[in-house]
C-alpha cells in the first residue's frame, strides 16, 4: 500500500469530481485551479510499469481481518515509483474505531541503514468481498485497490494485488523466510499469473 501496497486506481468511484467555488475565484482562476489539480492528480496516478499479468484473479478465499493485522515485511515486489530506492519495507494494520484500517508503511532510503521514511493512510473494506479486497488512500479522497489474493491459513504470508497487475506484493511475518518459502511464494504468484520475473527483492 502506497510503499508495500497500493496506488494503482488513485479514484474513489463515490467521488463525482466536482468542487465547491471558493468566493474569492473567478471563473477563469477556477478553471486554472481544476486543471492544474486533475493534472498533478493524473500524474500522481499513471501506471508505473508494465503489466505482469494480464488477467489477474479474483481473491481466493475470505480473509479473518484480526488475523491479518500487524506487522508485515515486504519480501518482494513490482518496482513502483512510490517505493523507488526503498529497502527494509514494511506494512502495520490496524483496525480503527471507525471500521476501517490504519495503515502505516515504511522503509529505508536508499538502503537497509538508509533514512527511514513512513506514510500513513486509511482502508475501508470492499463489500461482499470476504474482507479480500479494501480500498486504500494516503491522501485526500483518492482511493486504490488492495486485493489480498492468496495468504497463509496461519496468516504468515500474504500475496497482494489489484486489477491492474502492474503492482504486486509478497508479504511475510519475517524479515527473511527460508528459500524453500521464498521459493514457494513465487510459485504461488506464477500459478496466479503473474510474470515472476519482474519480482524485485527487497532488502532487510
Amino acid at each position: 500500500m502506497g510503499l508495500a501496497g497500493g496506488a494503482a486506481s488513485c479514484f474513489d468511484p463515490r467521488w463525482d469530481g466536482t468542487f465547491g467555488r471558493p468566493k474569492y475565484f473567478d471563473g477563469m482562476k477556477l478553471n486554472i485551479a481544476i486543471v492544474t489539480m486533475v493534472g498533478t492528480v493524473l500524474a500522481a496516478c499513471s501506471p508505473a510499469g508494465p503489466s505482469g499479468n494480464s488477467s489477474v484473479p479474483q481473491p481466493a478465499k475470505p480473509v479473518e481481518l484480526k488475523k491479518y493485522m500487524g506487522h508485515w515485511f515486504e519480501l518482494a515486489r513490482y518496482e513502483n515509483q512510490f517505493e523507488r530506492g526503498c529497502e527494509a519495507v514494511t506494512a502495520d494494520y490496524s483496525l480503527r474505531d471507525d471500521g476501517m484500517v490504519r495503515v502505516l508503511n515504511a522503509c529505508r532510503e536508499g538502503g537497509i541503514i538508509g533514512k527511514r521514511k513512513e506514510s500513513e493512510g486509511k482502508a475501508k473494506i470492499v463489500a461482499d468481498s470476504g474482507n479480500a479486497k479494501l480500498k486504500v488512500s494516503f491522501f485526500g479522497p483518492f482511493y486504490g485497490d488492495y486485493w489480498i489474493l492468496d495468504h497463509a491459513n496461519d496468516y504468515s504470508w500474504s500475496i497482494v494485488g489489484e486489477p491492474s497487475g502492474r503492482y504486486l506484493w509478497i508479504l511475510t511475518r519475517t524479515p527473511t523466510p527460508s528459500g524453500k518459502t521464498s521459493d514457494m511464494l513465487v510459485e504461488k504468484a506464477k500459478t496466479l499469473g503473474y510474470d515472476v520475473d519482474m519480482l524485485r527483492w527487497t532488502h532487510h
